[in-house]
């Protein structure tokens, strides 16, 4: 395992950390072709995979920007990885993913039904659908598939972003793959998930560092008193723990290994990120709480991305069952 990026990936990094420093928005970032990255060469886009896609998004994270990169870049590596040339075209701009179910994450998929005429129909419901569109694509019992948007109730979201629990009443749907393929998107969309935490925690652990070496009370910066170097470091070493973990999950699904136990173990660390922003935000004082100043993006970041996972709790369940 090399955890060092090579060329094509650091010029990612370098591009969208450029982009989103000077503007942040989906247009800026869809000029750069940061959202078709994981699009097929074939389809219009660069043809790179998961940890482009990671790199991608840990720079999203690290700048808390409220971009569609996370459903835009999922959605477009999971049909790379499982979809048709035709698919791969016809969604080109993105695709919202729909894999969260009601009540657990990932349980109770939707009702699947096959008809004589080759096609499928779809009932069921998918929660917190970011950025929904007219079509979806959805992992089911029976594997993946892209389906029409039947109805959808607009859910609110700690960052802002538009997100929407789909409705699936007998929605006309497009088998794109198994059971299988089923599961390597959900782990895909884990893996996005964990990317774009890593850069949250990032992004609030330099913001903080800053405060607390400029900051000064009785005379002398926060960052002298050990009270306040010992809470930092233990922000620090949170983000290392998510990294490394976050790392090498990544590579497996790029190498074609599995990867369950070490996105089980990164998608816990995320989830915890919570506790980490909190410090952050009692190390700020008073000013953490202001909803004007950057720390409230990135603590709104952290809880969105954690409710994503299904929690801390629910990671530890999954690292039970798999160990």
């Amino acid at each position: 395992m090399d955890f060092n990026l090579d060329e094509t990936q650091q010029d990612v990094r370098r591009l969208a950390a450029d982009v989103l420093a000077k503007e942040a928005d989906e247009e800026r970032l869809r000029q750069a072709g940061l959202l078709s990255l994981c699009v097929p060469e074939e389809a219009g886009g660069a043809g790179l995979g998961p940890v482009e896609m990671a790199v991608t998004l840990r720079e999203v994270g690290a700048k808390a920007a409220a971009v569609p990169g996370l459903p835009a870049l999922a959605g477009s590596l999971a049909l790379a990885r499982h979809g048709t040339p035709e698919q791969q075209r016809r969604h080109a701009d993105g695709i919202a993913l729909a894999v969260r179910e009601p009540g657990r994450a990932l349980a109770a998929p939707p009702e699947t039904i096959a008809h004589d005429d080759g096609g499928w129909t779809l009932t069921g419901r998918k929660v917190t659908v970011m950025y929904p569109g007219a079509a979806v694509l959805v992992t089911a019992g029976e594997g993946l598939f892209l389906a029409e948007v039947t109805g959808a109730t607009p859910e609110r979201t700690s960052t802002g972003e538009p997100a929407a629990t789909v409705v699936l009443d007998g929605a006309p749907a497009e088998r794109v793959a198994g059971p299988e393929a089923a599961a390597d998107v959900r782990r895909l969309y884990t893996a996005a998930i964990v990317a774009q935490a890593s850069g949250v925690l990032a992004g609030a652990l330099e913001l903080t560092t800053a405060h607390i070496r400029t900051r000064r009370q009785f005379g002398r910066a926060l960052a002298e008193f050990q009270a306040v170097t010992v809470q930092i470091a233990d922000v620090y070493i949170a983000g290392r723990a998510l990294d490394v973990a976050m790392w090498s999950a990544l590579w497996r699904l790029g190498e074609g290994l599995p990867a369950e136990e070490d996105l089980a173990l990164a998608a816990y660390h995320a989830a915890e990120a919570v506790k980490a922003l909190h410090t952050c935000q009692h190390l700020h004082g008073g000013l953490g709480l202001d909803v004007t100043y950057p720390l409230h993006r990135y603590f709104a970041q952290a809880k969105h991305l954690s409710y994503l996972l299904g929690g801390a709790d629910a990671q530890l369940d999954l690292i039970g069952a798999l160990v």
